[in-house]
């Protein structure tokens, strides 16, 4: 397949439409499409608060139950590096409903676990539904959004990734207090159903597939590679206890992913890659890439340390903990699309290097956190830190994606969400860890005044992390009106040439 082959097979947004034909054609299918992630995104977190009542209505311990959260990222990262090729080889419609299909499975599963293990089987089904809707979302919003809006539509699109995972568990908090933990899925479960109707009744694209090859081996490398990083670094606390099994899941990871990288460039010349990696020779795409990835690392240690903090340091309880994590979530939800109009406007730098630098401020704030901290100072620091996340999610996210060439949109967006599960894993990791050395090394039988000093550890360790995105904000350039008209930089220009040979 050409290039032009390519641009043909995608709805001509630039095209003329006085009617406004195609735009009422447009919307419902991103709304129901956002939705159905907002829906999913919400239940990676929604049990990190209600973990304590499973263990005790499972009886298994700690390690055990974190596996419900572990498992989903995992089942997550091995999952979506395959969507590039099922967005090339199946329609939108498939796509959704196969989505939509095992998340309402794997939910109803979830509402009659009767164990530790049935539950476990259904946050993974709900996983795999969740995998393939995120890169189904954003590759629509690019295909079918006119650039002039595409910051807008963005913004709303990353409410659903950004803050969905923040407020997860104020929700769950609100309905386990209230109903029980099986009605966070129950709920769920109806508001699945209901996305499930309006998606058979709006999305309705006649989409044009390729018959792309499937590489079974890079699949396997793909799995193990993916797989391993995530298992590893979700389980790193184990090495402070002696375990060498999260570093042999690391080495095994880190191998498994060279040998996949290698075997995706051999591919890319024939056409039969799994993921083609393309996008990384795109400036814009790099640079955003290593600032998202640091959001969503510091955003999700953010959502782990910070409610043991309130429970363990303050006191809190977890209704208490869930709601004063809520405003820093709906201020970041108000101001995402907001993000997204002014970011049609000036372009990306106004935007990233403020944001940058309130994300940073926002966790080194949480740094000074006592057992005297009054809770009014703790919400505070959060809406600080939430607020740069607003700043900097959708303008990158819209740069990233929309600076790369259309025939790499599905690519680009599987990287991304991949890298992103990625991140998230090793934020968790990282900056439990140094919570959990802090509270250790802090020498004293006092829990309170250990969980404190932990706290304080971690968040220093996230003020760090937070100023790699300080220094990389000032890089970003403002977006092309088409990236495949006119190459960014160099590199791009020589990816894009050895496209267009490979394909001839």
């Amino acid at each position: 397949m050409t290039q032009a082959d390519d641009r043909e097979r995608l709805p001509d947004h630039d095209a003329p439409d006085p009617a406004g034909t195609r735009q009422d054609r447009v919307t419902p299918v991103i709304t129901v499409l956002a939705i159905s992630a907002l829906l999913m995104i919400l239940n990676e977190t929604v049990l990190s608060v209600v973990l304590p009542q499973l263990m005790n209505d499972f009886g298994v311990g700690a390690t055990t139950v974190q596996w419900l959260t572990t498992g989903f990222m995992l089942t997550m990262a091995v999952v979506i590096p395959t969507t590039g090729f099922l967005l090339r080889r199946f329609t939108t419609r498939a796509l959704f409903l196969t989505a939509i299909g095992l998340f309402i499975a794997g939910t109803a599963l979830a509402v009659v676990a009767s164990g530790f293990a049935m539950m476990l089987l259904a946050r993974v089904v709900q996983a795999c539904g969740t995998a393939i809707i995120l890169p189904l979302l954003m590759t629509t919003t690019l295909r079918l959004v006119p650039v002039a809006h595409r910051g807008t539509v963005m913004g709303l699109n990353s409410v659903v990734i950004s803050v969905a995972p923040a407020i997860g568990p104020t929700v769950s908090g609100a309905i386990t207090q209230a109903l029980g933990w099986r009605w966070v899925f129950g709920l769920m479960l109806v508001l699945a159903l209901i996305t499930l109707a309006l998606g058979l009744a709006f999305i309705r694209l006649s989409d044009r597939t390729e018959k792309a090859p499937l590489d079974t081996l890079s699949v396997l490398l793909s799995a193990i590679g993916f797989g391993g990083l995530v298992y590893g670094l979700a389980s790193a606390e184990g090495l402070a206890d002696g375990s060498v099994v999260p570093l042999v899941a690391l080495v095994v990871g880190v191998v498994a992913l060279v040998l996949f990288v290698l075997r995706q460039r051999a591919l890319t010349r024939t056409g039969g890659e799994l993921l083609d990696l393309r996008p990384f020779a795109v400036r814009n795409f790099r640079v955003s890439l290593i600032i998202v990835t640091v959001c969503m690392a510091t955003m999700l240690g953010t959502v782990m340390v910070l409610p043991i903090h309130l429970q363990v340091g303050l006191g809190l309880s977890v209704l208490t903990t869930g709601l004063l994590l809520l405003p820093g979530g709906l201020i970041q939800g108000v101001l995402s699309p907001v993000i997204g109009r002014i970011y049609d406007r000036v372009g990306p730098l106004p935007l990233v290097v403020p944001g940058a630098v309130l994300l940073a401020a926002g966790q080194w704030w949480l740094s000074t956190l006592t057992a005297q901290t009054s809770i009014t100072v703790v919400v505070a620091m959060h809406v600080v830190f939430c607020v740069g996340m607003a700043m900097l999610m959708t303008p990158l996210m819209t740069l990233a994606l929309g600076s790369l060439p259309r025939r790499l949109y599905s690519h680009g967006s599987a990287i991304m969400n991949t890298l992103q599960q990625l991140a998230g894993a090793a934020g968790v990791a990282v900056l439990v860890t140094a919570m959990s050395i802090g509270a250790a090394a802090a020498g004293t039988a006092d829990a309170v005044a250990a969980q404190v000093q932990g706290t304080q550890d971690a968040f220093l360790v996230g003020g760090c992390l937070a100023l790699v995105a300080v220094v990389f904000a000032p890089l970003v350039r403002r977006l092309r009106s088409d990236p495949d008209a006119e190459p960014v930089e160099p590199s791009e220009e020589r990816s894009g040439t050895d496209a267009a040979r490979a394909s001839a």
